[in-house]
């Protein structure tokens, strides 16, 4: 035991201290987001500008540009979580709610995703030096989607990450990116406790309606 933590530390001091940095930047942002802390995003736009070079570097090109992606959607994400959804009114104003999505509306959405993940692979695979460009492009276009969720609290978001981590694990597998392994092994994680914790607030919150509704 006492030899494999010793390895594990020798394996964490010889790694790229820019990816070291953008990993833990980016555990930061998801544990973050879970809480539903608005301090995520700070941490989300510094590792995707981290990320958004890494990437490039391996020729994983469209997890490059969804990183570069990420840097906008940190900024609205910022801005969406500290608007008030109540108007301007500052002594009715509340922080921006937990939604939840219809099954069919998901349904209808991951199909039309779906295409798109074929179409851009294709040209990716066919036009571009890219490695595993269906893969890859599957997980960014996804990955898109459920950004833009995440910054309209919609509760499942990390449903969507699920999925995605689980396949962007064999990705960075393939591409010995260990550190993002072992990150987005603990990104499953976070996103199974983040769709618990994000459905009890969302049922309190609508329990909370129904009273006020009923009073």
């Amino acid at each position: 035991m006492n030899e494999l933590l010793v390895s594990f530390i020798q394996y964490l001091s010889s790694l790229p201290w820019l990816e070291l940095i953008a990993m833990l930047l980016a555990l930061a942002y998801v544990i973050l987001a879970a809480q539903g802390s608005l301090w995520c995003w700070p941490a989300a736009f510094i590792s995707t500008a981290l990320y958004t070079v890494i990437f490039y570097d391996v020729l994983l090109l469209m997890e490059s540009a969804l990183n570069a992606y990420y840097l906008v959607m940190a900024v609205y994400g910022y801005w969406a979580w500290q608007k008030n959804s109540v108007g301007n009114n500052k002594e009715q104003a509340q922080p921006l709610a937990i939604v939840s999505w219809r099954a069919s509306w998901h349904i209808k959405a991951c199909l039309l995703l779906t295409v798109i993940s074929l179409l851009l692979g294709y040209v990716m695979a066919t036009y571009t030096p890219a490695n595993f460009p269906y893969l890859d492009t599957f997980t960014t276009v996804f990955a898109v989607f459920a950004t833009y969720l995440v910054t309209q609290k919609v509760l499942e978001n990390w449903l969507y990450w699920l999925v995605i981590d689980f396949a962007s694990i064999y990705l960075y597998l393939e591409k010995d990116l260990m550190p993002t392994v072992v990150l987005f092994a603990i990104y499953v994680l976070i996103a199974a406790y983040g769709y618990l914790k994000w459905q009890a607030l969302y049922k309190s919150n609508q329990i909370n309606i129904n009273q006020t509704v009923s009073g």
